[in-house]
């Protein structure tokens, strides 16, 4: 268990100011946030490459605060792998070993069990300037993990790799953090990339940890502005009422506003969508009514190079974004009436769970 108690830290660009956390034993940890918001300098403060003057940090209870890097027992992968580029993979991974003395016998067997977890057997003798950027990250993943830490912490681990490529490193990361249950801590601007890989989350923004919860409880329940503008103003509705149609689908009334979701289990507490998956037209479009409402624009807003509209349908104000080329196009002003389009597959759900927070329940 990892506990963070009141610490701050001033690095000119980067800062922390206060940071209150607890990291339970195995647990796989994301901290999330935007470039800047201080991600890599709260890690590398647990790592221990920064000196912390005020607060303090523990692991399982014992303050580890002022020890040395190599005395606290963590694996650190920083964004860049840092491998040696003229050793092989397994002199990588066997570098901390050698260097603490481990006899040959111990550094054969522990460097050929990772590789076997890695999946990288066939890679152990080639020189690491030429491993593509998954291999890179799983020869670092094993560098890490020889000397059996009891902490891993992986600094925007799939940041540099192809979609294709992170996708199913993920689900990698998830096994095997799951097999050797060593709690970790994982960080990225990436919401997709937390959302699938977090037991728990927490939101940093400018040096504060704005929220931390579940994936989907900080995604539908944003405590602040900061982290609601961070996952991307979502319009988030609450469901009065759900009706099962079969085949996969739901009927919900948010309301008044009867939308048809993709769903297939327990009743919705509430529904999401962000503005950019909303379609706008200013004239009634054909084919099926479903999820297609009338507005009328109560505002603009300008958003980079694209704009907010704020669309009232009914009670609701809901938010949609278009590229500013076609807004004035359309000719959109505010007073007008345009229809919207739900992207019926973006449709995000919170499903209603008992034992929810009282205060979080929607009225």
């Amino acid at each position: 268990m990892i506990e963070i108690k009141d610490l701050s830290i001033d690095l000119s660009e980067f800062h922390l100011k206060n940071i209150n956390l607890s990291i339970n034993d195995r647990e796989y940890f994301v901290i999330l946030g935007p470039t800047g918001a201080g991600k890599t300098i709260l890690l590398e403060c647990i790592a221990g490459l920064h000196k912390v003057k005020q607060g303090e940090i523990r692991v399982n209870g014992d303050n580890i605060t002022n020890l040395p890097p190599e005395e606290r027992k963590i694996g650190y992968v920083p964004q860049d792998y840092v491998l040696f580029p003229f050793l092989t993979v397994a002199e990588n991974i066997a570098f901390g070993l050698k260097e603490a003395k481990y006899p040959k016998t111990e550094i054969k067997k522990r460097v050929d069990s990772l590789a076997r977890l890695m999946a990288i057997t066939h890679l152990m003798n080639r020189d690491t300037r030429s491993l593509s950027g998954g291999e890179k990250q799983r020869a670092a993943l094993a560098r890490a993990l020889a000397l059996s830490p009891k902490i891993l912490l992986l600094d925007e681990p799939l940041g540099a790799l192809d979609l294709q490529t992170a996708k199913y490193l993920r689900l990698e990361l998830k096994r095997i953090h799951d097999e050797l249950g060593v709690t970790t801590i994982h960080i990225t601007h990436d919401q997709t990339e937390a959302e699938e890989i977090a037991d728990r989350l927490g939101v940093l923004n400018m040096g504060r940890l704005e929220q931390v919860g579940m994936p989907d409880e900080v995604f539908f329940y944003p405590d602040s502005e900061a982290v609601s503008d961070f996952i991307g103003s979502p319009n988030i509705l609450e469901c009065t009422c759900c009706n099962s149609l079969g085949q996969g689908l739901m009927e919900v009334d948010c309301g008044g506003l009867r939308i048809i979701i993709p769903h297939d289990g327990n009743s919705i507490e509430r529904i999401a969508l962000f503005p950019r998956d909303i379609y706008i037209s200013d004239t009634q479009p054909p084919g099926p009514h479903m999820n297609r409402f009338k507005g009328i624009i109560t505002e603009i807003k300008p958003y980079g190079t694209t704009e907010r509209l704020l669309v009232k349908v009914g009670d609701k104000i809901l938010q949609a974004e278009i590229p500013r080329d076609i807004s004035e196009d359309m000719d959109l002003i505010v007073g007008k009436e345009v229809f919207l389009i739900f992207k019926f597959k973006r449709i995000k759900v919170y499903e209603c769970k008992c034992n929810h927070n009282e205060d979080k329940k929607p009225s």
